[in-house]
Formats: C-alpha cells, sequence, structure tokens
C-alpha cells in the first residue's frame, strides 16, 4: 500500500445507531503496509463498544463481483479487510428500531473498518479478485442463536442498493438470492432477559408484570432448581451471548435463621457468593445486571439512608448483603435496588398479621392481643412497585447505579402498620400491642438477630429519575383488599 494511505485511527457515525466507520492508521513502506486491526485500548478510547471478541473469521473471495448477505446475526462484528477491497451494505433490522429498514454503504479496504452492532444486516460485495474479509466476533454459534437469525434479499428494490457490480452478473449464493424483501422479514427482537428467583416474591411480580406488557416471552425465569446462580458448576448450563440483562430475585431472607451455623453459610452463598458469580458472568458478556438489595446493610442509627452511606451492617443478614452488593457494584452495567420491609405474593408480615387479625376473638379482653414491636421504624416496600421500578431504570436507560425504592409516606413502626392491618382485616386494631424489640424476644426459643432501628431510605435519587411511588397506606390497603377472600 502506498505511503499516501496512511493516517490517524478516527471514528465515524453514521445513519444507522451504533454503526462505526474506523478509519485505520497504515504504515506502508516499499515492502508493503502495516496496521493494527484491533488495538483494544486506542479503539474504545476512540469510541468503538468494548466487547469479549470471542472467534475471528475470514472470508476468502477468488474474485471481484463475489457477493455476500444480507445477514443479521445476533452478535456484535468487527469487519476489516486484509487484502482487497468490498462494498459493503447495511441494514438496520432490528426490532423496534427507530431507523428499521435504514441503509448504509461504503467501501473497506485495509485502511477503513466498521464495527457492527447485533441486529444491523450485513452484506459486502468484493471489488478486486483475492479480497480477503476479516471479521470479529463476540459470541459464538449456537443452535439457541441460530434461532433469532435474520435476513433481507439484497435486491430489495426498497432497499435501493446501488451496486457497483450488477447482482445479475455476481457469484451470489441460493440461499442467499432467496431471502425475504423487507415487508416480509422477521426482525431481530433484542437480547433476552434472564430472572433468578422467579419464585419468590419479587420473581412473581417480575413475571405478572411482564405478562400483563406483553413481552414475557422475551424472558426466560428459572429458580434454584433449574440455576443455582451461587453454584459456579452451573454457569456452563446458560448460552450468556442470548442475555441482554439480568434480573437478580434470588436470596436468602431468613433473618433470624441466618444467625445460625447452617443458615450463616445458606445467606453467604445465596446472597454473597452468587451475586458475585452473576456479577462475573454479567461484565464478562456485558449484560445489565439488576439486583435487590435491604436497608439492613446499614445499622440503622440515622433516620434516613440515602445511596451513598457507607455500609454498616449489624446482622450476619446484613453483612451478606453488604457483600452481595460490593461484588454487583463491579459490574459495569448494573442497578442495585436498596428496598425494606418488602410485601409481595408470598409469606410476609402482613399477611401474618392479617392471619393474626383473623384469630382476635375479644379485641378489649388484655389478654387477647398480639404483640408487634414499635422501636423499629421504615416503610414498606411491594413487590408490584419494585418491578416497575425495575423496568422503568431498564427501558428509561437511567444512569447505573444504587436507587432506593419504598413506597412514599410518613416512617411508622411495625406496630403501626400491624393496627392499619389489623383495622383493614377486622377493624380490630386494639389487639395489637406494641413493645420493644428487647421485650419480645425475651419469650423467643430461636436465634434474633439485632435490627436496625431506622430502615427509612431516601427516596430523593429515584424521584430525580422521575419515579415516584404511592404512600404506604394507600397501597396497604389495596394489598389487604385484594386479598378479602383469603
Amino acid at each position: 500500500m502506498p505511503l499516501e494511505y496512511e493516517k490517524d485511527l478516527g471514528v465515524s457515525e453514521t445513519p444507522i445507531p451504533g454503526l462505526l466507520v474506523v478509519d485505520l492508521a497504515v504504515h506502508g513502506d516499499p515492502r508493503g503496509w502495516f496496521k493494527e486491526n484491533w488495538q483494544r485500548e486506542k479503539m474504545v478510547a476512540a469510541g468503538i463498544p468494548d466487547r469479549r471478541w470471542v472467534q475471528n473469521n475470514i472470508s476468502y473471495n477468488l474474485r471481484a463481483g463475489a457477493t455476500r448477505g444480507i445477514h443479521a446475526e445476533p452478535w456484535d462484528k468487527f469487519i476489516s479487510v486484509a487484502t482487497g477491497s468490498v462494498f459493503g451494505a447495511w441494514v438496520d433490522l432490528r426490532q423496534g428500531s427507530a431507523t428499521y429498514g435504514r441503509v448504509f454503504t461504503c467501501v473497506l479496504d485495509p485502511s477503513r473498518a466498521i464495527y457492527v452492532p447485533r441486529g444491523v444486516g450485513n452484506s459486502y460485495q468484493a471489488l478486486e479478485d483475492g479480497t480477503a474479509y476479516c471479521y470479529l466476533v463476540d459470541a459464538h454459534w449456537s443452535a439457541e442463536q441460530k434461532k433469532s437469525y435474520t435476513f433481507v434479499n439484497l435486491a430489495d428494490p426498497e432497499l435501493a442498493i446501488e451496486w457497483p457490480i450488477p447482482l445479475e452478473g455476481c457469484e451470489i449464493s441460493e440461499s442467499d438470492r432467496n431471502h425475504p424483501m423487507l415487508g416480509d422479514v422477521a426482525p431481530m427482537p433484542p437480547r433476552r432477559t434472564l430472572v433468578t428467583g422467579c419464585d419468590g416474591q419479587l420473581g412473581r411480580a417480575v413475571r405478572k408484570l411482564a405478562e400483563e406488557r406483553g413481552i414475557s416471552s422475551s424472558f426466560d425465569f428459572t429458580d434454584i432448581d433449574e440455576f443455582d446462580f451461587s453454584d459456579q458448576d452451573e454457569y456452563g448450563k446458560i448460552d450468556w451471548p442470548l442475555y441482554g440483562t439480568v434480573i437478580n430475585c434470588g436470596a436468602y431472607t431468613a433473618v433470624d435463621r441466618a444467625e445460625t451455623q447452617e443458615g450463616r453459610v445458606a445467606a453467604w452463598k445465596a446472597n454473597a457468593v452468587g451475586p458475585a458469580f452473576l456479577a462475573k458472568a454479567c461484565t464478562e458478556y456485558d449484560i445489565t445486571l439488576v439486583h435487590v438489595s435491604s436497608d439492613y446493610v446499614f445499622d440503622g442509627t440515622r433516620e434516613v439512608h440515602d445511596e451513598e452511606e457507607p455500609f454498616s451492617p449489624i446482622n450476619v443478614y446484613g453483612q451478606t448483603k453488604a457483600a452481595g452488593d460490593i461484588a454487583v457494584s463491579t459490574c459495569p452495567r448494573h442497578y442495585i435496588i436498596r428496598s425494606s420491609w418488602v410485601i409481595g405474593d408470598g409469606n410476609n408480615f402482613v399477611r401474618t398479621m392479617m392471619r393474626l387479625s383473623d384469630r382476635v376473638a375479644d379485641p378489649e379482653d388484655p389478654l387477647d392481643h398480639v404483640d408487634v414491636v414499635d422501636d423499629q421504624v421504615g416503610r414498606l416496600t411491594f413487590t408490584d412497585d419494585m418491578a416497575v421500578g425495575i423496568f422503568y431504570l431498564l427501558d428509561n436507560l437511567v444512569p447505573y447505579g444504587v436507587y432506593g425504592l419504598t413506597s412514599t409516606g410518613d416512617r411508622a413502626s411495625w406496630a403501626e402498620v400491624a393496627r392499619f392491618v389489623f383495622d383493614l382485616r377486622n377493624g380490630n386494631e386494639l389487639a395489637v400491642r406494641p413493645v420493644t424489640t428487647e421485650s419480645y424476644y425475651v419469650e423467643s426459643s430461636g436465634p434474633a438477630a439485632t435490627r436496625p432501628k431506622y430502615s427509612g431510605l431516601s427516596l430523593s435519587k429515584l424521584e430525580g429519575i422521575g419515579l415516584i411511588t404511592a404512600p404506604w397506606q394507600e397501597e396497604l390497603r389495596m394489598y389487604v383488599e385484594g386479598l378479602r377472600g383469603w
């Protein structure tokens, strides 16, 4: 290659979002030329997404006019030319894309490459004999991946691609000649979402919301019997390049039992080791990881806890959740949803209070009462709100990081919440007797974890991105009334 081809590395955007033209620095002399075809540090700094390239392919074209495409595969590509040159044509075939069907063309030679995002159809025509067309990909072929391949016809008049060499005289495979026209193409769907811990309270809420939105077909719901995310050997079961998001709803939540020898091991495994493995996998495959945290990562000495407060857990459960948060924060694309006093579809404090309310025979009888602690203060978090919040963060591409998410309203004690439930259920709120945490556990025979006094989370960061929840009293009323026949 002559010296006049020398130039600096540069990256240019195209009319198709994410499709980037890359001018490569080529150094020539009388012997030939040299270039850095892929140099991660320089190219990422120039604006090319950082990808985990797993395979390098070369397509050698004997004669000018060899034409291939238009294929959209479920992975990203970095395309370059080693010898010769090609006329390239790319078509946006991504489901829901604002530029669906848009075409971009340009010539690639050893001094020009292109970054092609997943779902953008790729095609080229060799302009010289002996053209070597090279491309890096960030996922291996698999039968599951192949299901989402999509194609469009090279000669589609709607695309109106002006091929330098007329297609009638080109070497084209029979399958490429018979690809569908744009109007009959099945667009490439987004990457799938994997939900862990789907049988828990939050997992059920996420599934319910996905079904209500009509998008559950793009979700894979797993629980520990299918995929134990705390077991590193299980990670080979998952075809990770299929996924763009992992929502981790799995956790060990038995706070008191976590203080036992057996419970401590189980809590650390589910709440710390598992999230660390998930964070590693999501980092490696450029997946967004959504993880649920707890107010118990704090000691409860502040009346309100914001996202920047240092960890200060005072029980084993809180320690394991704090460790999980630290691990998840190492994943570049992460959301940590911090909750408190979680209520959903499953066993929880509110349902326990409803059952106890039903057993009260005479609420004015001082012996017919239920003791509930009144020196722990916070707000309820409903799993339906958490599911909405998770989808909101993902849909709106808000900045990654930690977000406190609970109901709004004045903070209250567990005893005040219990009275509200008793009143709604049977009008027998007088049966709730407020007691201190210390006196409550005096009669307890099992392990007792130290609880934070204040569990209220700041919601200012959440409200700053436009997400405002309802007061806990309103949500609790709807929750109890929804279980009227329960």
